[in-house]
This record gives structure tokens, C-alpha cells and sequence, in this order.
């Protein structure tokens, strides 16, 4: 994680595999490929991004095969795309500190990425985790506007104002979406 306890670009990938496995064993190519797809999708083609192995997940305890109960180390040649994967506890907890990290503002293409990771694994979290996430979202949103702003207000003319318009009525949107979610949640 960076100093400001958000995530780094590699973190956002775990995160993605760790609550997909938390959603239920996986084939590992199965895996592969819906990361591959999700993470493609949200923020294009990265290899930052997507050239993160899986299999180091394994040897750091943090997903097993699941035909291996003892969580046996086994190496990567063993692990074919039809290998079933399963979350182990360590999974769970290092997927858990994941959701709980910082969102990065001014937002870019990663910062969209982990809001997207978080909000499609937000049902995996207890109510109060959920509430501290949409509380973190609403923030993150709180502090973009005021940039966001006080740009406007400096460059609010022209093709450039109609552009920060755009923005800043997109933000308050997805502020209001926030804040909307942390009282029905």
C-alpha cells in the first residue's frame, strides 16, 4: 500500500481475485479470465495490472487448491487452468484489510478500479464495514468536488467549462449515490 493506506495497482488485482474467491472456489483459468476481463473493461489493457500471477496467492498461504486440504505448497506447474482454487482464512483477512484501504483522490484510472472492486464486493462485508466503506466513497467524492470546484470557478468559460460542468454533475451523482446507500444499507 502506498503511505496513505491506499491501494497500488497490483493490491487492486488481489483484491479482484481474493473477492471473487471469496464468492466461491474457482478454476484457476476461470479466474484468470474474469479478472482479465473485469479489470480490462473498468480501466483498459494493463500489464501493471494484469500481468499480477495468481499463483503467488498460493504460496503465500492466501488461496489453496481445493483438492488440497492441508494448504500444501505446490508449485506452479501444478496449477492448470481447470486447478480449482479456494480462499483461506488468510484470504479472508488480507482481503478484509484490502477493502478497509484508503480511496485515493484525485481519482484516475486505478482509483475507479478499486471503487468498482469495492462496490461489487461490498455485500461481502458486514454492515458496519459497509457503512465505513460508503462513508470512505462519499469523502473521496466530497474532496474531488471542492477540486473539481475550484476549478470551475477559475476556468469555467468555454469548451473547458462545459467539461468541469459534466464532471462535477457526474461527482454529485455518485456523492449522492454514496450517501443515498449509507442510509438504506
Amino acid at each position: 500500500m502506498y503511505r496513505d493506506n491506499t491501494l497500488i495497482p497490483t493490491e487492486a488485482v488481489r483484491l479482484a481475485a481474493l473477492g471473487c474467491l471469496l464468492e466461491g472456489e474457482r478454476p484457476y483459468g476461470e479466474l484468470a479470465s474474469e479478472l482479465r476481463y473485469f479489470i480490462a473493461r473498468m480501466i483498459g489493457p494493463s500489464l501493471d495490472l494484469l500481468g499480477t500471477s495468481l499463483d503467488l496467492m498460493c504460496y503465500e498461504g492466501l488461496a489453496v487448491l481445493a483438492e488440497t486440504t492441508d494448504g500444501a505448497l505446490v508449485g506452479p506447474q501444478a496449477i492448470k487452468d481447470s486447478t480449482v482454487l479456494r480462499i483461506t482464512d488468510a484470504g479472508r483477512e488480507a482481503f478484509r484489510v484490502l477493502m478497509a484501504s484508503n480511496i485515493r483522490a484525485p481519482v484516475n484510472d486505478v482509483t475507479k478500479l478499486v471503487v468498482a472492486l469495492k462496490l461489487r464486493f461490498l455485500p461481502l462485508l458486514t454492515d458496519s464495514e459497509r457503512a465505513d466503506q460508503l462513508e470512505a466513497m462519499a469523502e473521496m467524492c466530497e474532496q474531488e468536488l471542492v477540486r473539481l470546484r475550484d476549478l470551475q470557478a477559475a476556468y469555467g468559460e468555454g469548451l473547458l467549462g462545459r467539461w468541469l460542468t459534466d464532471e462535477v454533475d457526474a461527482l454529485d451523482a455518485r456523492h449522492a449515490m454514496f450517501t443515498s446507500l449509507q442510509t438504506t444499507d
